[in-house]
């Protein structure tokens, strides 16, 4: 069962898109208990790094932590489940937005890389505005 959960991940993972690439690492503590964590680097340098401890006797996860930052290393954003910010009120699920701590559920692997896509998606969107503006100047 555990390893379905991780197949099932890995999958996600091979069917996003602009992936430049990849490195998964996978322990199973026993055969209900596991831990699946990584390195996803994307066409535009930009990184994913998570972690995800995992008992499939309960529906959240033990521990996670999705941290997205730029081709520089600079914090984007990251989802943790640290038990610090007691005063959010979804402790311990919380997300750090740049310099911002905020109110989080806990994220799903798929959710965090939709996410992503639409901050790319903007940047794009972005880019061909600003080259759009400069050529009608």
């Amino acid at each position: 069962m555990l390893e379905g959960y991780f197949a099932q991940l890995e999958k996600i993972i091979h069917e996003f898109p602009n992936i430049r690439s990849l490195t998964i690492r996978k322990k199973n503590y026993n055969t209900r208990q596991g831990y699946i964590g990584g390195s996803i680097i994307f066409e535009n340098g930009y990184r994913l790094d998570f972690v995800e401890v995992k008992d499939i006797d309960i529906k959240s996860k033990v521990k996670y932590r999705y941290h997205y930052m730029d081709d520089h290393d600079t914090l984007i954003f990251r989802y943790d489940n640290a038990p610090h910010h007691r005063n959010i009120t979804t402790f311990p699920y919380h997300k750090h937005d740049r310099n911002e701590i905020k109110a989080s559920s806990e994220p799903t692997l798929f959710d965090v890389l939709l996410e992503i896509a639409q901050i790319e998606r903007a940047s794009s969107v972005r880019t061909l505005k600003n080259h759009s503006e400069e050529s009608s100047s």
